[in-house]
């Protein structure tokens, strides 16, 4: 254990569940000062030493020393800082629930609070100002807001976090940008975005040395499995995952590492731009963990923008082994439990893609996963899906509604365009006795 090995292995696989939007859209996961947690930039991301973050769940842990932090001291810490970072994977729902709780907890001691979201691009404010208002109910908000179209994850997730602050009339505010910015910007690069589409944002800071090649494993692995194509002596060839050291210079992963910066930046200045206008007031950012961690992403950014007194927290998953964390992680972190799934809970249909609008019309297929139900259906990445039952698809959020209609054991007909050519295939959703 704690091996370099697998230590870059949790980075990548963390740092792969938040840049992976950046090329496919939506998928149909003792107290410390502040002067000892928040080391430089540079000091946080060169760090390499790591510890064994063992069970049982429920505890605190301060990364700098691997020692437990009793709740009250973790909480206090936290809503002493100007900014506060609380990390997730956006499927885990014990991540989630840890977020409820933790902002409860905040808000005892500041009830002075600002929630803002990843999940709500800046478009939807006025409607996360009538839901905390409670002039709105969950069906009509999650509608109004375009869940299914703009996040897609599973909103029963993320509701209690929503119902608290309308209940207690806490500010909400939309944090991200629309993503048809972030995938210009992975396209194009940056500085080949005009002023008057940037959407406001300012040029992010650049990303460190670490973080550039922490990203082109990312990269490396998203193009051995098909998305894109990887360029090889002697000509192209796919599914081959090529060299980091090969990825720094090209193009497209500068574009890459461009689109991920802008998606940091956006969420800290519209999080710097709360705190400063609010004296006195909690921000709380509620955000994927790879925004978070090793202060890469956002805590970067907001560096940048002058803020002080940023605090990152994050849910570590604990199992019957122990994990090797590194020590740079964040501030805090929270052991929670690893439960994934329940066994008594209707899991909703999963076709297995990642998808984001087709240019011409139709839903595309960015990425088909392993062993998925598109998989067995002959789906491919590429593939631009026209018709669901029948029905035309004007946006991901008809294609996402269609499938969570699906019973088990149905038979989902899909008309999609392959190279030019319009197909028909059967998607088949396993009956009970199947997944037994």
């Amino acid at each position: 254990m704690g091996s370099a090995k697998g230590k870059a292995d949790l980075r990548k696989s963390a740092l792969m569940k938040s840049a992976v939007g950046i090329f496919c859209g939506a998928f149909v996961f003792a107290n410390v000062s502040f002067d000892s947690a928040h080391a430089g930039e540079g000091d946080r991301q060169n760090a390499s030493s790591s510890f064994e973050a063992c069970g049982p769940a429920g505890q605190w842990i301060d990364p700098a020393t691997g020692k437990a932090v009793p709740p009250e001291a973790a909480l206090l810490q936290a809503a002493s800082g100007a900014i506060v970072l609380l990390g997730e994977s956006h499927t885990s729902k014990e991540d989630h629930l840890w977020q409820t709780h933790t902002l409860a907890g905040l808000f005892a001691h500041n009830p002075d609070i600002i929630v803002g979201f990843e999940a709500f691009p800046r478009d939807t404010q006025s409607v996360l100002d009538r839901w905390a208002a409670g002039d709105l109910l969950e069906d009509a908000f999650l509608k109004e807001v375009r869940w299914n179209d703009v996040w897609g994850y599973d909103a029963d997730y993320y509701l209690p976090l929503f119902n608290f602050a309308r209940q207690n009339r806490l500010g909400m505010k939309a944090i991200n940008v629309g993503r048809s910015l972030v995938s210009t910007v992975g396209r194009e690069g940056w500085e080949n975005v005009g002023e008057k589409d940037r959407q406001g944002i300012g040029t992010p800071a650049p990303a460190s040395e670490t973080y550039r090649k922490a990203l082109a494993e990312v990269f490396s692995s998203k193009l051995s499995h098909g998305i894109g194509r990887v360029a090889v002596e002697g000509g192209e060839a796919e599914n081959e995952e090529p060299k980091v050291e090969d990825i720094l210079t090209r193009t497209e992963f500068n574009n890459f590492v461009d689109a991920q910066l802008v998606w940091d930046r956006a969420m800290a200045e519209a999080l710097f731009d709360a705190s400063e206008k609010n004296p006195g007031v909690l921000v709380v950012g509620i955000l994927g963990r790879g925004h978070v961690e090793n202060g890469f992403g956002v805590p970067h950014q907001l560096e940048s923008l002058g803020a002080e007194k940023v605090v990152s927290l994050l849910p570590i998953t604990v199992a019957d082994d122990c994990r090797t964390i590194e020590t740079s992680i964040a501030d805090l972190v929270f052991l929670v439990d690893d439960r994934e799934t329940e066994p008594n809970r209707p899991q909703r249909p999963r076709l297995g893609v990642f998808i984001e609008p087709a240019s011409d019309g139709g839903v595309l297929l960015s990425r088909v996963t392993d062993g998925s139900i598109a998989e067995a259906a002959d789906l491919r990445s590429g593939d631009v899906v026209l018709k669901a039952a029948g029905e035309d698809l004007s946006s991901t959020a008809d294609l996402v509604e269609i499938i969570q209609r699906q019973a088990p054991g149905t038979w989902l007909p899909l008309e999609i365009e392959r190279d030019g050519e319009i197909q028909t295939l059967v998607a088949k959703f396993p009956s009970a006795s199947d997944t037994k």
